[in-house]
């Protein structure tokens, strides 16, 4: 079924053969071009406000069919609420999902929006834009045609005082939402098409957008020493890999951002099996690898003038006669030894070796790594905050700042010594791991081993990466939470210093 989205910015006057757009704030009458469109009409604005119930609400709706005096099929009068609200750039993207949202719900397929407001900057277009393309977004290719499917297709034309300044901001923001949406394909694949080989070729084909990718397979690790990540892939027939993706967009010699993802491309639980309902989504256990994948293509389509690299684990975990075991102790590269209480603790396995590795050989000025890690974390958090861990003040506030900027907020939760002796072993040097009470906080303690002196961060996003909430910029079950949110923090804090 047809589920394109074609967005393009238009000068003014706006002339529209579908449906016209116009905004309106909360408690206001239509300024600007929304009220010469309106007094075109001839119709009584107060008057029909009141009847309609229409207070100018975000997201709220007045659909005027076959407007007169207006050259459009339909005139759509949007609620943009009030001014103060509309600062942030997650709200302009919350306003461009929500429009999206609309308008495919009336199944219109041509719009031209009016966005001749001062409020309407380039930047803020370019979020909007983004929203629509994120509200848009369907992940349907294993879905045959139907004889009633419609036409989901939808071409929005941006009506603005500045095309080329507009053209630029939304050029500069659809790299990144292109990186979002990448995620959300990947963690959307089934595990029989996308398993650790295709993976890997995914990332490698970044090299098109001038990306260095290197891939470790599993004798390479063997040979670095990388028992807990190896030791998690020895139950599968699909071989284990380290990707690297290395971005060099800053000055030569400058010490690069590092992005760690846990790559678990299906997770049984080994033989510590997880019960069969919902176990099908586990495919997304992945989820912080295609994160990493999708921020790294978004840094290098925008030509980020930062250097960094990205670090993903890609393993499966199956229950075989060659699966690892509870009872086992493994080897990490950094030569800590690890009781094995629990293989479906295995994430923090992959992450260890790819934490230590990343941090010896990169000698980042800032690692952060990202994994659908405990469900622990959304018992705490539920679905509206990523668990947000992290051994250097600084690092944390510009996470929790990003995350305020793009609506992909985080919470930061505490580490301490208390939580570490939870895993301590009996037989090894710790346990992977301390059992349910602060699930979540336990295994932050256990990554926390391999990271050394550099500022870390882990993000737990188990709960916001899959079965995510319907948000105005997300319909689908995976939001590829994560790309937007990093994106943010590298721009306002590390790009160009």
């Amino acid at each position: 079924m047809p589920h394109e989205l074609i967005v393009k910015t238009a000068a003014l006057p706006v002339k529209a053969t579908g449906a016209l757009v116009v905004y309106v704030a909360e408690d206001a009458e239509p300024t600007g071009g929304a009220a010469a469109v309106w007094q075109a009409t001839g119709l009584d604005w107060t008057k029909l406000a009141a009847a309609s119930g229409f207070k100018g609400k975000q997201g709220q709706l007045l659909d005027l069919l076959a407007p007169p005096n207006v050259e459009a099929q339909r005139l759509l009068v949007l609620g943009s609420g009030k001014p103060s609200n509309g600062s942030s750039p997650s709200a302009w993207a919350d306003r461009g999902g929500s429009l999206a949202s609309k308008l495919m719900g009336l199944k219109v397929t041509r719009a031209a929006v009016l966005l001749d407001d001062d409020a309407a900057t380039p930047e803020r277009v370019g979020e909007l834009a983004a929203g629509l393309t994120l509200r848009h977004y369907r992940f349907d290719r294993y879905k045959s045609a139907k004889k009633d499917d419609t036409d989901n297709s939808l071409a929005v034309t941006l009506h603005v005082a500045s095309r080329a300044a507009a053209d630029k901001a939304i050029a500069d923001r659809m790299a990144v939402a292109n990186g979002q949406i990448l995620a959300r394909d990947l963690v959307h694949e089934p595990p029989n098409v996308l398993g650790t080989t295709e993976f890997m070729e995914r990332a490698s084909e970044l090299t098109e957008l001038g990306l260095e990718v290197e891939v470790l397979d599993g004798a390479a690790m063997e040979e670095l020493g990388m028992g807990a990540l190896l030791a998690v892939a020895q139950g599968s027939d699909r071989p284990p890999y380290l990707v690297i993706m290395s971005w060099k967009g800053g000055k030569d010699g400058d010490a690069p951002l590092a992005f760690v993802g846990k790559g678990v491309v299906f997770d049984t639980g080994g033989i510590s099996l997880k019960q069969g309902a919902g176990m099908e989504d586990m495919k997304g256990d992945m989820g912080g690898a295609a994160a990493v994948i999708g921020l790294m293509q978004a840094l290098a389509t925008r030509k980020a003038a930062v250097n960094a690299v990205g670090v993903i684990g890609l393993v499966e975990n199956m229950p075989s006669s060659n699966a690892y075991r509870p009872g086992d102790i493994l080897k990490a590269m950094s030569g800590t030894t690890i009781e094995v209480v629990n293989t479906d603790a295995e994430g923090r396995l992959v992450l260890a070796d790819a934490l230590w590795y990343t941090q010896g050989r990169f000698k980042p000025r800032a690692m952060i790594n990202l994994a659908t890690l405990t469900g622990a974390i959304g018992v705490a958090l539920g679905n509206d905050h990523a668990g947000l861990f992290s051994n250097n003040d600084e690092l944390a506030g510009k996470l929790l700042a990003a995350g305020l900027a793009t609506g992909e907020k985080v919470w930061r939760m505490p580490l301490g010594p208390a939580y570490d002796k939870l895993i301590e072993s009996r037989f090894a040097d710790i346990k992977n791991s301390g059992g349910r009470p602060a699930g979540s906080i336990t295994a932050a303690q256990f990554l926390l081993r391999f990271v050394n002196d550099v500022p870390w961060a882990h993000l737990d996003i188990a709960g916001v990466a899959l079965g995510s909430p319907q948000t105005e910029t997300n319909g689908a079950w995976a939001s590829g939470f994560g790309v937007t949110l990093l994106d943010r923090l590298v721009r306002d804090n590390y790009e160009g210093k």
